[in-house]
């Protein structure tokens, strides 16, 4: 798969990324359980496109701008009208030899994407 082809509603996400830019860290608190969390955004991308990627807590430092990861059982979400790449509970990322080119002109986040909520 490569970043063009995502989706709002793209599950099962294995791609190749280069990391662009590390967007400002800050800390949420999850209105659910009332945890406080560090989350970060990265510009990732490969040679099809680019789209934010939500990090969360330990993962923001394994991530270093420049590198090549392995996202693996990624998906996407919406938040703010724009389309995000995250790990979630069940996927990862790894450091990756793989050589990958991030091509920034097609950035799917910079899109607007009506959020239609969630459908299960």
């Amino acid at each position: 798969m490569k970043v063009s082809e995502l989706t709002q509603r793209s599950r099962g996400v294995d791609l190749a990324l280069q990391v662009v830019e590390k967007k400002e860290e800050r800390d949420v608190t999850v209105r659910s359980t009332g945890k406080n969390h560090r989350v970060a955004e990265f510009l990732v991308g490969d040679e099809t496109g680019a789209m934010l990627l939500s990090l969360w807590d330990d993962n923001i430092d394994l991530i270093e701008v420049g590198k090549t990861y392995e996202l693996k059982n990624g998906y996407v979400s919406i938040f703010r009208n724009s389309m995000r790449l995250n790990t979630g509970k069940h996927g990862s990322i790894e450091a990756s030899e793989q050589a990958v080119e991030a091509n920034i002109e097609n950035n799917l986040s910079d899109k607007f994407v009506e959020d239609r909520g969630r459908r299960f």
